[in-house]
């Protein structure tokens, strides 16, 4: 097989050590990811400061869930690189089409799932705790927000999982540096081996993420799954 088509791992490692100390495209392996990754956080953090409050409120509300369910899966079906034009000519070619299409990625899974979750919240539950005096913000506290974070940490992986596998199209706009633009680059110039180092990489730091994840969801809430 001719190393232009898959090249052997010895010339993928060798590769991987020049780009992560001499750089590609201005720019070494790590400063691509940190630019990848900085784009996924900032994108998350939007989503969800959205997705959090309004599947809550869809949970806790039937008029709002008839009004915001029906829009949130008609959208979601759609692929990112479908409304990315869109985004572009609404929001320009800078960093904030990039992050806000990462962030459109995200918020669907991360809504639904909270929205679930909320509404699964048994109802004696919540009255045993009014009954013993407890207001509204101490039910959503103490018990609503703890029913829910099951729910709420698999809509994370699932939209952490889409938001990054969307990062490749985000970064085809105009984009100087990061991992989808690297491999982008390295495609049109027939630099095979750099680009099965950014697909190397790009799994490994998914890898990584949902390991971070499974292990939240351990921490965070051991009851699931035990009887």
């Amino acid at each position: 097989m001719p190393a232009l088509f898959l090249p052997p791992p010895s010339a993928v490692a060798a590769k991987a050590w020049r780009v992560a100390t001499d750089g590609f495209m201005d720019a070494t392996l790590w400063q691509h990811t940190a630019a990848s990754l900085q784009r996924v956080a900032l994108a998350l953090v939007l989503a969800a400061v959205v997705a959090v409050p309004l599947g809550a409120w869809m949970g806790l509300s039937p008029r709002a869930r008839a009004v915001f369910d029906p829009l949130v899966e008609f959208y979601r079906p759609v692929p990112p690189l479908a409304y990315l034009p869109l985004i572009v000519i609404w929001c320009g070619i800078g960093e904030l089409s990039k992050v806000l299409l990462i962030a459109l990625a995200i918020f669907a899974p991360l809504v639904i799932a909270t929205a679930t979750g909320v509404a699964r919240t048994p109802e004696a539950r919540v009255r045993v705790a009014r009954s013993f005096g407890a207001t509204r913000g101490q039910v959503l506290r103490h018990i609503v927000l703890p029913n829910a974070l099951p729910d709420l940490l698999t809509g994370l992986r699932v939209g952490l999982g889409v938001g990054w596998s969307t990062l490749v199209a985000a970064e085809l706009v105009a984009a100087t540096r990061g991992l989808g633009f690297m491999v982008q680059s390295a495609a049109q110039f027939l630099h095979t081996d750099i680009v099965v180092v950014g697909i190397l990489v790009i799994a490994g730091v998914a890898a990584a993420m949902e390991a971070l994840l499974r292990w939240a969801q351990r921490r965070w809430v051991p009851w699931v799954g035990r009887t």
